[in-house]
């Protein structure tokens, strides 16, 4: 199955074009319902929105910013963000959809990532910030070679940009990982 799952990917930059389909698939793997047919859900600390297309598209006309869109097909599965910050790379609005989630497509996507970093700027280190009560998300980090750091930025309570939450402990963790 995973063999299958990962063939036939496509990654190219993301274009003023692909925002409204990028927002739908990060909505869907994130917020409500359709979220839970995958892992990554937030549903249950989570409501509202994950992004808007401004917020897209933002990522996608900033000069220090990429925004992979992973294709397999003609259809846009998976995106990811990449940001230039100087010695290392940002990792974020990382999302695969729901019903491919499972069967590898993450794993590959984070390597191509991490690659493209090193390649295009240069890098030593992949940074991210995960919400710190995802123990799966950050386990499956882990996995993939990152650190939990236990730096914490607080959780944007008030702006519902970024979501409604549904508990006051949340808050963002760096985790990083050494490029090689």
């Amino acid at each position: 199955m995973e063999t299958t799952a990962v063939t036939g990917l496509t990654f190219r930059d993301a274009t003023d074009a692909d925002v409204d389909s990028l927002v739908a698939l990060i909505e869907s793997a994130y917020r409500g319902d359709s979220s839970r047919t995958g892992w990554t859900t937030e549903a249950d600390i989570l409501e509202g929105q994950r992004t808007d297309p401004e917020g897209v598209l933002a990522v996608i006309k900033s000069p220090d910013s990429r925004l992979l869109a992973v294709e397999r097909e003609g259809v846009v599965v998976a995106c990811c963000q990449l940001e230039h910050r100087g010695d290392h790379a940002y990792f974020g609005m990382f999302a695969v959809s729901p019903a491919l989630q499972g069967a590898g497509l993450g794993k590959v996507i984070i390597a191509e990532a991490e690659g493209q970093a090193r390649e295009t700027w240069g890098v030593s280190e992949m940074h991210m910030t995960v919400i710190s009560v995802r123990d799966d998300l950050i386990a499956w980090y882990e996995r993939r070679g990152y650190r939990r750091t236990g730096r914490m930025t607080p959780f944007p309570y008030g702006d519902e940009r970024f979501g409604i939450p549904q508990r006051d402990d949340l808050q963002f963790e760096l985790l990083v990982k050494e490029l090689a």
